[in-house]
């Protein structure tokens, strides 16, 4: 049996399968339950057909007129266009296993795009996903068939980080694989080469994607809220270098704050928009800041 294979059947890849699975399902269920209002922002509908009411169906979709002249209820159902594709190009280099709060990089980003991935294909547009770190590792053409999501998990599931990180030249050749136009998000840590980072959002927006980068942290890379003496670790080279947190966390700060600052800019004159996670946050706040930025395309 190849290597390949045995994945499929190994208990550790079903375990790993179900967490991202019920960790995607309940970020955007319950995302869906604090909205008041649709989610499905720009989701083009059609009236099709109805079908008798069922307990748990949404009222408002009750035709009220009918059931006066029947006395029977029922449920209006519509056909919707598919109108967006999804492309998610989600790192998976070594520096996202960092996980010094519980939950690693990797992990929550692996979550939030099965979470984004669900969600789009449960309003019907077509999703697909991307894996990197040096170069594109894996990837998964964006469609809108019924068995996409469990494609993409699987992807996902069995796609273990084994390489260091080059975020620009990867976004470079992931631009050829997202052929259709249509909204590419990014989820990285960005770890990298500024100029290179810049150079692969820039073949993204080239290509008329709408390009929406998460940008996530681990909460000790980003503020170093620690004491004493600690040991910094490359997790991408294994370099060590220890220092006394107290003696460079200011310095720490103003750097990263600095760099975070700059990438802010370069995105912003480019009309990418980054939303910066740190894994402490709850996930389906991060889902929530997508869809906003998402409906200023149809406000």
């Amino acid at each position: 049996m190849s290597e390949s294979a045995f994945q499929l059947v190994d208990p550790a890849f079903f375990s790993r399968l179900e967490s991202i699975e019920l960790r995607a399902r309940g970020i955007v269920e319950g995302f869906m339950q604090g909205l008041h209002r649709s989610p499905f922002v720009g989701y083009s509908v059609e009236f099709a057909s109805h079908r008798k009411y069922a307990p748990g169906d949404d009222l408002r979709h009750v035709n009220w007129k009918l059931y006066a002249r029947q006395k029977r209820l029922y449920v209006k159902e519509f056909d919707a266009e598919t109108n967006l594709n999804l492309y998610i190009i989600l790192d998976i280099s070594r520096s996202m296993t960092c996980a010094n709060t519980g939950m690693s990089k990797l992990d929550y980003g692996s979550a939030l795009g099965a979470a984004l991935a669900h969600l789009a294909l449960k309003q019907r547009d077509a999703a697909g996903i991307t894996l990197f770190a040096e170069d594109v590792v894996a990837h998964l053409d964006s469609k809108a068939r019924p068995q996409q999501l469990d494609e993409i998990l699987r992807l996902i599931a069995g796609t273990p980080p084994n390489q260091p990180s080059n975020v620009g030249r990867a976004l470079q050749q992931a631009a050829e694989l997202c052929r259709h136009r249509g909204l590419v998000v990014v989820i990285s840590d960005c770890f990298g080469d500024l100029e290179g980072i810049v150079q692969g959002l820039e073949q993204l927006r080239f290509r008329k994607h709408e390009v929406l980068l998460f940008h996530v942290w681990d909460l000790w890379e980003r503020s170093l809220p620690l004491e004493g003496r600690i040991r910094f670790e490359d997790l991408e080279t294994g370099t060590e270098i220890p220092a006394y947190a107290e003696g460079i966390r200011d310095a720490y700060k103003k750097r990263v704050d600095r760099w975070c600052s700059e990438l802010e800019d370069e995105c912003l004159s480019r009309g990418i928009d980054r939303i910066e996670l740190t894994t402490d946050q709850p996930l389906d706040s991060a889902l929530f800041n997508y869809l906003v930025k998402r409906s200023k395309m149809f406000s």
